[in-house]
This record gives C-alpha cells, sequence and structure tokens, in this order.
C-alpha cells in the first residue's frame, strides 16, 4: 500500500519520526509539495497525508486509488471534503492536540501587548536603563489585566482554556458561540452576543473555525463597536479577519493594538497591510508548534491511520462511506 506525505516539514523538521506511519506500509515523505506536483506524487496512493496542501476536485477526481485523507491539523479546509464524501474517500483530522500551546501563544501575545516585554529588555541592552537616572522606567504604557473583559468569539476546547487562564487571572470573560453550554461552573462568565461582546471587551480573541459564515467576520464595521482601548487577538485563521480593515483601525487608533499569529495567506506577502500597522505583533503561525504539540500530532495521526485500517475509523470529518 502506498502512502504519501505532501508537506512533512512544519510537523517534523527532524526532530520526530514517521516511524509509526512507515509500519503501514511504502511512505513516500515530501518535505513540501509544489501545487503543479500534486497530482503526480498522489498517483497510486491508498493513503495521503496533507498539512496545508490543498486537494481539490480536479486533483481527487483523477485518484480512483485514494481512500483515506489524513490532514495533519485540525482545520480542513485544505480538503474539498464535499467531492470526497461523494467520492467515497474518508477525511480525518487532529482535534484537540495543540490546545495547550494555542492558550500559551494566545496570552504571550496578550502579555507582549500589556507588559511590551521585549521591548523593553532591548531597551535595557541598548544601555538605556545602564544610562537612566532612575532605578525604573518604562517607554510604553504598562496595563494590568486584573479586572478587565475578555471577549472569546468561538468556545470550544481552545476557547474554554482561554476562559480558564483569563478566570484565573483576575479578568472576567464574556463568550460568543454558535452553541451554548453549560459554564454555570465559571465564575466572572457571561455568554454574549456578537456585538455586545464586542461593545464591551478590552480584549477580543478569535478561536472559532474557518467557515463562509466566519470568513471576514472582523471587518470594518464590526472593529468600530470596539474600545478604542481594546486589544485584538487572532490565534485561528487569518480569513476571519479583513486585513485592510483591522490595519486602518491600528492606524487610525480605533482600537490600541493586534497580536496574531495567522495571517489570510501564508506565507504573507510582503505588501500585507499588517506588516506596518501600528502596534501589531505578529508570528508566523507557531501556536501549534510546540515540540509537544506536534508529538500529539503524530501520534493521533498514526491512530487514526490505525483505526481506520481496523474498520474503526475515527475523527472522519466528512462522514464517507466506502
Amino acid at each position: 500500500m502506498k502512502l504519501v506525505v505532501l508537506d512533512a516539514y512544519t510537523l517534523n523538521p527532524g526532530d520526530l519520526s514517521w516511524d509509526g506511519i512507515k509500519r503501514f506500509g511504502d511512505l513516500e515523505v515530501y518535505d513540501r509539495t509544489p501545487i503543479e506536483d500534486i497530482l503526480e506524487r498522489c498517483k497510486g496512493a491508498e493513503i495521503v497525508f496533507t498539512n496545508k496542501t490543498p486537494l481539490r476536485e480536479d486533483v481527487l477526481a483523477q485518484l480512483p486509488d485514494l481512500k483515506y485523507i489524513g490532514v495533519l491539523a485540525t482545520g480542513y479546509n485544505v480538503v474539498d471534503v464535499d467531492f470526497a464524501r461523494k467520492s467515497g474517500i474518508k477525511v480525518a483530522n487532529v482535534p484537540g492536540y495543540g490546545t495547550a500551546s494555542v492558550v500559551q501563544l494566545t496570552f504571550s501575545l496578550l502579555f507582549e501587548l500589556c507588559m511590551h516585554v521585549q521591548k523593553h529588555s532591548d531597551s535595557v541592552f541598548n544601555g538605556e536603563w545602564s544610562a537612566s537616572a532612575d532605578f525604573s522606567y518604562w517607554n510604553y504604557p504598562l496595563i494590568e489585566l486584573e479586572g478587565k473583559t475578555l471577549g472569546i468569539i468561538g468556545f470550544g476546547s481552545i476557547g474554554q482554556k482561554v476562559a480558564d487562564v483569563a478566570i484565573a487571572l483576575g479578568m472576567n470573560v464574556l463568550a460568543y458561540s454558535r452553541s451554548q453550554t453549560d459554564q454555570a461552573h465559571r465564575v466572572n462568565f457571561k455568554w454574549a452576543s456578537l456585538n455586545e461582546l464586542l461593545i464591551h471587551a478590552d480584549v477580543v480573541s478569535i478561536h472559532c473555525p474557518l467557515f463562509p459564515e466566519t470568513q471576514g467576520l472582523i471587518n470594518k464595521n464590526t472593529i468600530k463597536l470596539m474600545k478604542k482601548s481594546a486589544f485584538f487577538l487572532n490565534t485561528s485563521r487569518g480569513p476571519i479577519v479583513v486585513e485592510q480593515d483591522l490595519a486602518d483601525a491600528l492606524n487610525s487608533g480605533l482600537i490600541a493594538g493586534a497580536g496574531l499569529d495567522v495571517l489570510s495567506v501564508e506565507p504573507p506577502s510582503p505588501n500585507n497591510p499588517l506588516l506596518t500597522a501600528k502596534n501589531c505583533l505578529i508570528t508566523p503561525h507557531i501556536a501549534w508548534a510546540t515540540k509537544e504539540a506536534r508529538t500529539r500530532l503524530m501520534a493521533i495521526t498514526e491512530n487514526n491511520l490505525s483505526s481506520y485500517l481496523d474498520k474503526n475509523p475515527v475523527n472522519i470529518v466528512n462522514n464517507g462511506n466506502h
């Protein structure tokens, strides 16, 4: 049985092993696959793994041997899941592997916006503290989070863990979600409409999936509802934000700052307006990439495949039938 990994490098740049997958057949591993090479590399494969390499109808229609696609991520919008289902191809994703790491980066961005740790450290190493007349100084406003309100858009496993940390920090939490589960055990927590959340939150953090109804959810009209002192965080998916609108808001002082781990196109164009926006932190889609999270991702991927081959498939996102 032929198995192919189309874009192996980001998951495993050399510190993990593919041996758990190799035991199931003849495995071909490609660090990266250009669009024009996808079809040729997938030909004859029964199993294909992809992280961000797209598998659309035009390619899938030419792969009669393909029976299973393993997405090396939680989001699976890179695969035409409807066409796969009609073609009897099962598509599995990897949920939950990166929750702790995404939460960690969410607050890393927020803490940097509040305390400007790197900028103040740089100032020390540039000699400013040694030259200071005072024992203490700060070059940027310092903000305490206790008593502030965090608005969480999307309240799945990641959103809930973000709420746990926020409440531990003494913050109040507003949450907006398509489904409202019982959160009676939480203190300082309230469900809110999207507009209510945007109006009252001191920090707005995105943790919802990318669906047609969430694409462009953060735009000039929704941003206008936010406080001028508010921070905006996105560690979910880039296209949820209209980037020009966010850049305009930052540059005009409509909101105070942003911390982003995702952009609409990755890697971004050098002309992306957020790259020159005021008080905007951007990390290169690293929330998922701790070694611990990637190790879990690899283990779940192996279990997904093993379960499928044992005719007991798990984490199937398109309910395909063979």
